[in-house]
This record gives C-alpha cells, structure tokens and sequence, in this order.
C-alpha cells in the first residue's frame, strides 16, 4: 500500500492511501524520486480538480523523475533500474493533469509507455531533482521558442515564477543579454538579476514605460511615442498586461502569452494597426523535452538555483504551501531512494 496526493473538493487536496493499480503488458511502473510542484496544481486545487467526478478525486504531479521498477512484455527500449523522466504531455492517461495517476506518489503507473516519447533516459550523473526540472524547463523553452528572438534582441519577462525564470535562463544562453525581469516579490527579482537578467524591478513600484526607454531607448510610430523593446513574454497573467505592452509596443515587435489569463482582457486594435505587432500564445512543449534534457548537465548549476525549496513526500502537502507564497521559486519533492 502506497500513497498518493489527490484534490478532493475545492481547496481540498490530501495524501491518501493508494494500492497501485496491476501493470499490463504495455505498462511500465516507475518508482518517483523527485517531482516538482507546479503551478498547474496550484490551479487544479482552486478549482477543485479537473476531469473530477462527483465524490472523485484529481491526482496530482507531473514533473517527475525516477527509476523504472517494472516493464511490460510488450514494451521496448525499457528495463529495470534505468533512470527516466515523465514527459506527462505524451502520456495516454494524462498523468497529473486529469488522468487516473499522478506522480505524487511512491509508485507511479505510466500506461502505454514508449521510450523516447512519454519516458526519456537522464543523462548519466544527473540527479533526480534537476532532472525533475525538466518539464518546467521545456515550457519555458517553447515559450522563448514561440518568442523568435535572437542575439541583440531587447526584451521583456513579466512575471518571474519558475516558468519565467526559466525563461531568463534559457534566454541568457543564447546570447539575449538585454533582458528585463518584472516581478512584485524581490526574491524572485534577486534570482532573476542572478540568471543574468541586465535589469528586475517591480513594475508597480516604478514608472514602466520611463524605465523602459531608459533601458531600451525609444522610437515612434506615426505621432506615437514607442519604446525600443524587441519581444514581450507574459508569464505573470495580470490583466492590464496586454494592453500596456500594446499601448508601448514598437513596430513589428512581439508579445508571446504563456499565462493563463482566467478572464477576457481589452486590446486596443487601433494602436496594434499601426505597430504590426505580433501576439501569440505559448503552452506545453511539443518539442523541447529533448532539447532541455540535452542542455541539463551544461546547465546543472544554474537549473539547481532555481529550486528554493526541497521538501520530503511526508510534507507534500507544506511543500504546496511554500509553492503558493510568492517569495518561493521551484519547490521540488524528494522522494526516499
């Protein structure tokens, strides 16, 4: 009998008792050694879970790494005791995110496992917590990926939770020096000036667009005054966001949207004409899992600054605690070896 963390109701979310279910011939069973705390949980556990039905439960965790304990007959390229991460996004059951498993728990199903699709090997040496960054990591991989910047480019972050500092790490290694961080929580700027972020101050505290033209330098749009940033990611989800950069924006710059906005913003179309801005969104990652797992041991050190707090299974529950607080950044649970 093992244990698992599940969304009850609204708010609700508690570590059960779980019997695992029987594995089946296309089946693997991974044992967790460490997952991260995302904030997508945060999310399902407001909304009282997703998929749920009435009297049922949402697990969660889907940011996990760990070791193979069992391999169906009818599943390739997989043996016991070899190292893996989860690619929740390729799995039939949508693990963590609506699905019957979550990966907060000792031992987790992964059904219709592949290798190289839904499990990925980790590369020799590489822990089990960095390894378990790598789901964050390639969000914020497809996100500067949708971005299309490159060396030179001016450009903004809003909001520097996990997702955004990832951004600031991935950004800065390929070259974007001229990166400005915005956030309201000065941990978080902190880590983001240690990312390599050229400026990080709290947008409310400070007059946005005159620190921006005192960064970036400024230009003009017929009789409107712009400011020089190249590229715009939004990952924070504020509502006067869109339509700040849109009031700002330069000609044929871009805006990428990874946060989930929960309700309709406005957008000033006018002054979008004029630009011939670009704005489009940003989720998953179709693609960049193997990028990031390939870049994690050249990067070990600053992916490792990016988890502030470790946390045992026994305290799954505090760990979401300190994942929710703004003065927090990746919150990762370990898991006994």
């Amino acid at each position: 009998m093992g244990r698992v963390l599940n969304i009850h109701e609204v708010d609700d979310f508690r570590l059960d008792d779980y019997q695992r279910p029987e594995p089946g011939a296309k089946d693997v069973v991974v044992k967790v050694r460490a997952c991260g705390v995302c904030g997508s949980d945060l999310t399902y556990i407001k909304v009282g879970g997703i998929h749920r039905k009435p009297g049922g439960v949402t697990p969660l965790g889907h940011e996990a790494a760990g070791e193979v304990s069992y391999v169906g007959s009818e599943v390739e390229n997989l043996s016991v005791g070899q190292r893996v991460i989860i690619n929740p996004m390729n799995t039939p059951s949508h693990v963590g995110s609506g699905g019957p498993e979550g990966a907060f728990t000792e031992e987790l199903l992964v059904r219709g496992a592949r290798f190289g699709d839904s499990l990925l090997a980790i590369p020799d040496g590489l822990p089990y917590d960095i390894a378990a960054m790598t789901e964050p990591l390639a969000v914020a991989l497809h996100g500067v990926n949708r971005m299309q910047v490159k060396a030179g480019d001016k450009v903004v972050v809003f909001g520097c939770g996990p997702i955004g500092l990832g951004m600031i790490l991935w950004l800065v290694d390929r070259g974007i020096t001229d990166v400005v961080a915005l956030d309201l929580a000065a941990e978080r700027l902190e880590r983001a000036r240690a990312l390599g972020a050229r400026a990080a101050f709290d947008p409310t505290k400070e007059d946005l667009r005159a620190r921006l033209i005192e960064l970036h330098g400024k230009g003009r749009v017929f009789s409107r005054e712009t400011v020089g940033t190249d590229a715009w990611i939004d990952v924070a989800g504020a509502p006067n966001i869109v339509s700040d950069v849109v009031r700002m924006a330069k000609f044929q710059s871009r805006l990428v949207i990874t946060a989930a906005h929960s309700k309709p913003v406005p957008l000033d179309l006018g002054a979008m004409l004029t630009t011939e801005m670009t704005i489009t969104t940003a989720v998953g990652y179709p693609t960049e899992m193997p990028d990031v797992i390939a870049a994690l041991p050249r990067l070990r050190e600053r992916v490792a600054s990016l988890i502030s707090h470790r946390f045992p299974f026994d305290k799954v529950v505090e760990a979401f605690g300190v994942a929710a607080s703004p003065q927090s950044a990746k919150v990762v649970v370990e898991f006994d070896a």
